[in-house]
């Protein structure tokens, strides 16, 4: 029987960012097309800009590394916040919506949170 290899893509901060970052490729299809190169670009970018970093932290060598690069990915969590406001303000998306992105979103900065507590944890016993 083989063993289950550790990747990035078993983190559980991974997969929810990951489960975000589809959602909103779906939704930003439902904005008009005015927003195709404004918001939707930029709720996209901040989205893909979350997993990749996450994947790019877990990459290297230094768990000081993979604390920053999980900084950066918590500051596009919160730029994605702030789109939702954005279109939430413009009504492309309804406040019930707006309520689930969000959610989701807060549920993804605590496991961030909680995985770079982990990997500071770490470095201090290395």
């Amino acid at each position: 029987m083989s063993e289950i290899k550790s990747t990035f893509e078993t983190l559980e901060v991974w997969i929810k960012t990951r489960e975000i970052r589809n959602r909103i490729s779906k939704l930003e299809k439902t904005f008009p097309s005015e927003e195709k190169y404004r918001l939707t670009d930029q709720m996209i970018r901040a989205s893909r800009s979350v997993t990749a970093n996450i994947a790019e932290g877990y990459g290297r060598y230094h768990y000081q590394e993979n604390i920053q690069f999980c900084r950066q990915a918590r500051g596009s969590l919160y730029e994605l916040i702030d789109h939702l406001y954005v279109a939430l303000d413009e009504s492309y998306i309804d406040n019930n919506l707006f309520t689930e992105i969000l959610f989701d979103i807060n549920e993804a900065v605590r496991l961030l949170n909680g995985y770079i507590k982990y990997l500071r944890n770490r470095k201090k016993t290395t």
